[in-house]
């Protein structure tokens, strides 16, 4: 192996890494929110679970942020639905709840949980299949850049 071969997406994925970990900081020290925003929020990572659960993957690549659709079709390079179609990522049967914290929520479905960022035109899905890891970030499935 060539020296820097295999390391081409470690750059990205550490940058990746270390936004995680800042948003779960916000996330964890932010102040609460409106009944209305967390419902929004709710509402967003129960459709991206819908989606999933029906194979929508087109759907479900409309509910992704940009940075982290452009990322996974980087990583994968293909297109969002073929790409987000081989991620095997978990399909929770319900949203059991979401916190909000300015901008940012965590959405828990099932086992998994997503994170979401509120943009001008709604909330979108930042990172999703994220399980916690002991005292590190989330381990997360699909994330943006």
């Amino acid at each position: 192996m060539t020296p820097g071969a295999g390391s081409r997406h470690a750059a990205p994925r550490a940058a990746g890494a270390l936004a995680l970990a800042g948003l779960l900081a916000v996330l964890l020290t932010g102040c609460g929110a409106s009944a209305t925003r967390v419902d929004g929020a709710r509402d967003a990572g129960r459709a991206f679970e819908q989606a999933l659960a029906s194979r929508d993957y087109r759907a479900a690549c409309g509910l992704l942020a940009p940075e982290t659709r452009a990322a996974l079709q980087e990583d994968e390079k293909q297109a969002c639905a073929k790409a987000l179609e081989g991620q095997d990522l978990p399909v929770a049967g319900a949203v059991n709840g979401a916190e909000v914290y300015g901008r940012q929520a965590l959405v828990h479905a099932g086992g998994e949980t997503l994170f979401l960022s509120q943009f001008t035109g709604g909330w979108r899905v930042v990172a999703a299949g994220c399980t916690p890891q002991e005292d590190k970030p989330y381990q997360c499935a699909v994330k943006g850049g």
